[in-house]
């Protein structure tokens, strides 16, 4: 197949790439390198240096063997867009190209309104493209569990059937999202299912939860293959930061009372995910939602696990809750679709903390403990 990686310099994005390429596919890489500019306005880096785009792309083709293309630019630009898709002419797009993190949209008015224009407008260019030059493009667009919110009834797989004064129908999930980015997701979400309904396009929402883990094999292979490790409390995953706190000897934070009930999902399995989603397209016409996670935790079982595994003396510190969500809640995730597809799912283990720890611990002078602790309030507007 040919497949086109939209934000594919981005942390899930480039595993992605190699992923696809190291199976066998024809990879194209779309990217305007803002995940990178992010950095340069926050003041933080990845835990893991990252090399340029050019020189991973030269690497892995020296190492496989096999060539991934590259093209800069932004999908909010509707005639690259266009462009981009005629040109690649791709068999199915992989959409990670959108701003994803929940506290950065939070911000302030300017961040809010950056993450839903760049989000929502860059996949409107998107369906607009595939829908003039080829519809029978397959869309993967990448989603969130934080879509659904923490509802009181177990979390179907995008679409819920009711039944009201007496008649049935299948209607898409209700949402209750929690910050501007998650909203941004369900526009697209509305949006795809629009397109698809109206044009007959063919897509597959992949509503993902938090990912944990660096590598993949493909990209453990050298240095120079290397994906972002964000520690910090905007870009930062839960399990990185906790990894982080941990070998650096500090209280691991955990916001509230820490039973806040989250989906998780291993790289690995990810990067698999959207290649099953590839492989086995949705129909004409079929807005098809997958729950790409494998198992849910609270984030204070995480945090345990993480000091359970650690083999220095760590400490849990309890921050009052920046966010407005429920610190208690049913949580109830159907997550059959992509194991039905063959996911062999990983799982968090104490093999895989063991193995974040030697990354923390190989780069510990380049973490940046003030970065992680937050400094976003979602119950008032700036900062």
């Amino acid at each position: 197949m040919r497949v086109l990686v939209l934000g594919g310099d981005g942390y899930l994005g480039w595993p992605t790439a190699v992923h696809l390429s190291d199976c066998g596919h024809t990879v194209g890489i779309a990217d305007n390198f803002a995940r990178r500019n992010y950095d340069q306005e926050l003041g933080v880096e990845s835990l893991v240096p990252i090399y340029p785009l050019h020189i991973r792309v030269g690497a892995w083709a020296e190492l496989s063997g096999r060539q991934i293309d590259i093209f800069c630019g932004d999908i909010t630009d509707a005639a690259f867009t266009r462009e981009l898709i005629s040109g690649f002419r791709p068999h199915a797009v992989v959409h990670f190209a959108e701003q994803r993190s929940a506290p950065y949209s939070m911000i302030d008015q300017a961040h809010a309104v950056y993450t839903q224009r760049n989000n929502v407008i860059g996949t409107l260019n998107l369906l607009f493209a595939i829908a003039e030059i080829d519809r029978d493009i397959h869309l993967v667009k990448l989603g969130t569990m934080g879509e659904y919110g923490t509802p009181n009834i177990d979390i179907e797989e995008g679409w819920l059937t009711v039944e009201h004064n007496g008649r049935r129908d299948r209607v898409l999930y209700p949402k209750r999202p929690g910050s501007f980015y998650h909203l941004s997701k369900v526009h697209d979400s509305h949006n795809i299912e629009f397109a698809c309904r109206s044009w007959g396009l063919r897509a597959t929402d992949l509503n993902q939860g938090i990912v944990y883990g660096h590598e993949i094999a493909a990209t453990g292979a050298d240095p120079r293959l290397a994906t972002r490790f964000d520690h910090d409390a905007i870009f930062g995953t839960v399990l990185n930061r906790f990894i982080v706190q941990a070998v650096l000897d500090h209280p691991l934070t955990v916001y509230g009372s820490g039973q806040q009930t989250r989906g998780l999902i291993d790289i690995r399995d990810t990067v698999e995910c959207i290649r099953l989603a590839c492989v086995n397209p949705a129909a004409p016409g079929e807005f098809r939602v997958f729950n790409q996670m494998t198992e849910a935790m609270s984030i204070e079982e995480i945090a345990k696990t993480v000091t359970a595994c650690y083999p220095g003396a760590s400490e849990i510190e309890y921050l009052d809750n920046p966010r407005v969500e429920q610190e208690s809640h049913y949580y109830n995730v159907k997550h059959s679709g992509l194991i039905d597809l063959g996911l062999q799912p990983h799982y968090l283990s104490d093999t895989l903390i063991d193995s974040l720890f030697a990354v923390v611990e190989r780069h510990r002078d380049r973490a940046d403990l003030a970065a992680m602790r937050p400094t976003i309030n979602w119950r008032r507007p700036g900062r």
